[in-house]
């Protein structure tokens, strides 16, 4: 299943994350610090949601009270609720 996700208080304007099986396959950013975000797409391919959401919830970005990480713990939040 693929999600869009609009994001909220950062730099990158959306996030799409496929999921199958509970497993992160792929993520993009729309937008943001380019090779962070590809970092952290990469990091999580293959990782389970819980396991995502658990490391990335809560990291903040300077000044701002999230972050790139922390939205696409958002989005897979989102994801989790709207499977039930």
């Amino acid at each position: 299943m693929e999600i869009s996700y609009k994001t909220k208080g950062i730099c990158a304007r959306g996030i799409t994350v496929e999921v199958e099986n509970g497993i992160v396959k792929r993520v993009r950013f729309d937008g943001g610090c380019n090779g962070n975000t590809q970092g952290v797409a990469t990091l999580v391919e293959g990782m389970r949601v819980d396991d995502v959401i658990s490391k990335l919830e809560g990291i903040k970005c300077g000044f701002k009270n999230t972050s790139c990480p922390a939205q696409l713990a958002e989005a897979l939040k989102e994801y989790k609720n709207a499977e039930g």
